[in-house]
């Protein structure tokens, strides 16, 4: 076992220097060539197998890639520990031994690095991300790896594992086409609500969900949380509209006539100012986000629910929220007789004591449960100043913790 004098493997000077030749190299993801060229390049100077440490901002989350030869890849936390081993001895030994698959991990999911992070930067009056979903270790089909041979006379190369937001996309719309299917007549928003108010937030040990730098994942992370099929088939309650009821939000978002028109096509064109305007926090939609940076610090947000559910249904509303914040939710019970029957309340969400928000950022949600049903929504509460501010920090970092 060696390492490489640059760590990464990069230096192709090093890589090809008779030292590698029968040794496992250790290299730190990075630097200018991608794990595979590297592995192709220990492969071709003699090296028999590398271990890989992924980068501190991956986390836990192991990726598996194809490589050139016998690799396996290591949490960058396991790194100290290695290099003590290897200081250790002037002959340190190494082997790799597969184990078999690990099914079942009880800390998943966990929120991966490469997620697309909140706030929006167009529209910040709107919780996002909506949901979070499989995209880690996908097995999908795939062309030939960028580097990776062929053997003769062996089946064509057709599936790889896969990570990334291209592989989450496909799940969650095979769960809409799933509930389209189950429910022919609900309209896109409907089953956006349904998955969206029927989502896990804790993993397989029941503990909060994780983001990629072990700490409890935020809303801006998993915006409602991790999408669970078999309930979103049946939620009880959905927060519905039609495409028509989008374009007083058009209007309030500040775009013209013309822009508007465009948009709608082809729609007659329309003017705005003969429309009721919604604002971003007055939207219909399965989440709450709301900012608390004028006197009075106090916010009305308004929403309608449509029962799905062909029983007759009592939901009692119950608002968390962190202490320095309330919420009352009017009117709190609400009754529902009929399918497709309608009921709108108000939830005001207020600073207990008056005065400006102490945390920058607070997190709550907002539950309707009756007998057989939780309806779920998350509350995002903040100041549009420090939304703002961090509304260009949505690649893969933590924004918004106090």
């Amino acid at each position: 076992m060696d390492t490489a004098a640059d760590g990464t493997c990069s230096d192709k000077t090093v890589l090809t220097a008779k030292q590698v030749a029968g040794k496992i190299m250790l290299c730190i993801s990075g630097g200018n060539l991608t794990n595979l060229e590297k592995g192709s390049i220990l492969h071709d100077a003699g090296a028999i197998a590398m271990i890989i440490v992924q980068p501190e901002e991956a986390g836990s989350v192991i990726s598996p890639k194809a490589h050139a030869l016998p690799a396996t890849q290591v949490e960058s936390k396991w790194l100290e520990k290695i290099m003590a081993y290897v200081n250790s001895t002037q002959s340190p030994t190494a082997q790799l031994v597969f184990k078999g698959a690990l099914l079942g991990n009880r800390m998943a999911p966990v929120v991966a690095p490469f997620s697309s992070r909140g706030p929006s930067r167009q529209n910040q009056g709107i919780l996002k991300p909506d949901i979070t979903g499989p995209g880690v270790n996908i097995i999908a089909a795939v062309p030939m790896p960028n580097g990776l041979a062929q053997p003769p006379n062996e089946m064509a190369y057709k599936f790889d594992i896969m990570s990334g937001t291209s592989m989450s996309t496909p799940h969650i719309s095979g769960v809409a086409v799933l509930i389209k299917k189950a429910h022919p007549t609900w309209s896109p928003a409907a089953i956006k609500s349904a998955m969206m108010t029927t989502t896990d937030t804790r993993d397989g040990r029941r503990m909060p969900m994780l983001d990629q730098d072990g700490l409890p994942a935020n809303l801006i992370s998993m915006g409602a949380g991790y999408i669970n099929p078999t309930r979103a088939m049946n939620p009880g309650l959905v927060y519905n509209q039609s495409a028509h009821d989008y374009i007083p939000y058009l209007c309030g978002l500040g775009y013209n006539d013309h822009e508007v028109s465009s948009i709608i096509h082809p729609a007659p064109p329309l003017s705005c100012k003969q429309l009721p305007v919604i604002h971003q926090k007055d939207l219909n939609y399965p989440s709450i986000t709301v900012y608390l940076d004028k006197e009075p610090y106090a916010v009305n947000v308004s929403r309608a629910l449509t029962n799905v559910d062909n029983d007759v249904g009592v939901y009692a509303a119950s608002v968390e929220l962190p202490p320095s914040l309330s919420a009352k939710v009017t009117p709190d019970i609400l009754g529902f007789r009929d399918v497709n029957q309608v009921q709108t309340f108000t939830v005001t969400i207020r600073t207990k004591d008056g005065q400006k928000m102490k945390e920058r950022i607070a997190e709550g949600q907002l539950k309707w449960v009756s007998r057989k049903h939780v309806v779920r929504s998350p509350i995002l509460v903040s100041s549009k100043k420090f939304f703002k501010e961090n509304s260009m920090a949505n690649n893969g970092q933590r924004v918004g913790d106090s």
